[in-house]
């Protein structure tokens, strides 16, 4: 029996589909993407839980001329799929293969390739401003879900919406969840409306009721100029229609015809329209549907029952929540701080032992930032838990309001450096050199799990701002024998030699004392240093290393670019007798795929970095003899 998705090769096939069997394309869709997300990993829940919805889109739209922007965009597979990419599942998210995310270059029908949230309704008001300034004809919509309106960008978008003369889309794809459960204001203010039929069962009423007798569409014209006060009565606040923004909804997400109706409605008016979606996140697959958060980001499962296929260690993110708990047991001044993460980040340990101690201000990383900023100036020690790719959206708060006042702030930065296949959008290569930038910042990242306990417990001891960075996954457990004191801006020595030495930041500790094994075989004593501190720099350190070392190689999982190794050939730029030989990710966006598979093409592997020092220890060595 031939499948309904057999006929999707391309974009707009989905028209050819006749409309009894919209229910079981959707089925087919849901079975794809749970058996594809078994074997490669990705976003499921979301997805699972967007598909009529993308249909119905797909439905109303010519691509690739019409433009949906996908608001942090994970939820996009069922898009992908009915644009002819369903073939490049069997490598999505792997290197090489398809994005995990929109992506520009993958097709001309992914127009803003993203990964980060709150930026579809300004990103879409901006295409819709060039479409009119170039006299187009073009349907744009902006898909933005109900986590993502905790984000101020999105009500800064929103705001200038109002002003639009003509048709914008914005599609609020409510399904009660962003990652972790929503919190705030707007998370209660869509669930009022979810749950209040009185306006819609109201208007339904009379409308029937004016059909029936005469001069009915008469009385209904004149209705319509008393329905903002009916709104008003019945669903109180109407936020959107204040601001300016048609409001419709909320209606079925998973009720094709009645989305496409909505949708053909609203592309009439010349204004910006939103249109409330309410959906289920993980629908069509159990496990899913009862552990949504779990189900947002996946590895490899078993279809039969959700469960992972590969045990799991314990996670620097593990080490981080637990160690954060006993600090707090002992200093009644920390808090933590999580901006719609609290699992991810490690902190529902904490969020359930100390409620009044924790806050999650939802997809507000900005707002987060100068939360923790008032804490501290309180007199209260904040922790804020992220993730290096989204504390960079918080950029200026961390510069001026906790680094110009020199707040005692604890940044726990997880998923700093490489984390693989989420791609460009997620990799966290940015922190060391735009931290390191900033006066007043301490910059920190240990070399394994138990060095990471006592960093954090350092950071918290200070007065200033802080920032403790670790990778993604199982902690490194190796060289716990080394336990110098933690001391500001001091490293610690791991082997001594001459000639050679490697100073390595963080995960690169692991990787740089393979190397000097390597070295070790072949004869060679290489020194290896444990730098603990991107910022500041071991000054003394670095001035003796320059008696018995020619060759001095930093190493960092970060760019190159203002970063540790930046600061490192910077110090000795005024030696000549100093070669450096970094060792760092070049100054470009890095791709999806295995964190291995990425440090071998950008040559931070054990095996790339030993040749690499190799190549440059001999070619000085020459020089010298010349």
């Amino acid at each position: 029996m031939s499948e309904l998705l057999d006929e999707i090769n391309r974009y707009n096939d989905i028209k050819k589909i006749a409309p009894e069997n919209y229910s079981k394309l959707a089925k087919e869709i849901r079975r794809f993407l749970v058996k594809s997300t078994s074997v490669t990993g990705g976003h499921l829940a979301s997805n699972l839980g967007a598909v009529e919805l993308t249909m119905a889109l797909h439905l109303v739209c010519d691509f690739p001329n019409d433009q949906i922007i996908w608001d942090v965009g994970h939820q996009c597979y069922t898009h992908k799929i009915l644009t002819g990419r369903k073939e490049g599942f069997a490598t999505l998210r792997q290197f090489g293969g398809m994005s995990g995310f929109p992506n520009r270059e993958e097709s001309e029908c992914d127009v803003f390739g993203t990964g980060h949230s709150s930026t579809s309704i300004g990103m879409a008001l901006g295409l819709a401003k060039a479409r009119d300034l170039q006299n187009e004809q073009k349907k744009i919509f902006a898909v933005i879900g109900d986590g993502a309106l905790s984000g101020g960008m999105a009500y800064e978008a929103l705001n200038n919406a109002a002003r639009l003369k003509s048709n914008l889309m914005i599609v609020l794809n409510d399904n009660e969840m962003s990652i972790s459960k929503n919190v705030g204001g707007m998370s209660k203010y869509l669930a009022k409306i979810r749950t209040d039929t009185g306006y819609t069962g109201l208007k339904e009423d009379v409308e029937k009721a004016l059909q029936k007798i005469p001069m009915g569409d008469a009385l209904t014209h004149r209705i319509r100029n008393v329905k903002d006060v009916l709104k008003r009565m019945l669903i109180p606040g109407m936020l959107f229609e204040d601001m300016g923004i048609t409001y419709i909804g909320p209606i079925d997400g998973h009720d094709i015809g009645q989305m496409v109706r909505a949708f053909q409605n609203a592309l009439k008016l010349k204004k910006a329209v939103m249109i409330h979606v309410v959906t289920k996140k993980g629908k069509g697959y159990l496990p899913a549907v009862e552990n949504p958060s779990a189900f947002h980001g996946v590895s490899p499962f078993y279809v039969r029952n959700g469960l992972p296929k590969a045990r799991k260690g314990v996670s620097y993110t593990q080490i981080f929540g637990e160690s954060l708990v006993e600090l707090a047991k002992k200093n009644q001044k920390i808090v933590a701080i999580s901006a719609a993460m609290p699992d991810g980040t490690g902190l529902t340990n904490f969020a359930n032992t100390y409620p009044d101690r924790f806050s999650d201000v939802g997809i507000a990383e900005e707002h987060a930032v100068t939360y923790a900023a008032g804490l501290a100036a309180g007199g209260i020690h904040p922790v804020v838990a992220v993730y290096s790719t989204f504390l960079q959206r918080a950029y200026d708060q961390i510069l001026h309001d906790v680094c110009l006042n020199k707040l005692p702030v604890t940044f726990a930065i997880d998923r700093a450096g490489l984390v693989g296949n989420d791609g460009a959008t997620h990799q966290g290569v940015f922190d060391i050199a735009y931290l390191s930038e900033m006066p007043n910042m301490t910059v920190m990242a240990p070399k394994n799990g138990e060095e990471l306990k006592k960093m954090l417990a350092f950071a918290v001891s200070q007065e200033s701002p802080v920032a403790v960075r670790y990778p993604r996954g199982d902690a490194y457990c190796g060289l716990e024998e080394f336990d110098a004191p933690i001391e500001m801006g001091k490293s610690e020595w791991i082997r001594k030699g001459k000639d050679i030495v490697i100073l390595a930041l963080g995960s690169m500790v692991e990787t740089g004392y393979a190397v000097a094994e390597n070295f070790e075989k072949e004869g060679v004593r290489v020194s290896l240093v444990n730098a603990r501190f991107a910022k500041p720099l071991d000054e003394d350190l670095l001035q003796e290393l320059k008696k018995e070392h020619s060759l001095i190689v930093p190493m960092e999982e970060g760019i190159i670019s203002g970063g540790y190794a930046s600061s490192i050939m910077n110090y000795y730029a005024a030696s000549p007798d100093i070669c450096v030989c970094p060792v760092a990710l070049p100054d470009q966006f890095i791709e999806h795929g295995a964190v291995s598979a990425l440090k071998d093409k950008y040559q931070l592997s054990a095996k790339a970095v030993y040749q690499k020092i190799k190549e440059a220890y001999e070619k000085r060595n020459k020089g010298r003899q010349l």
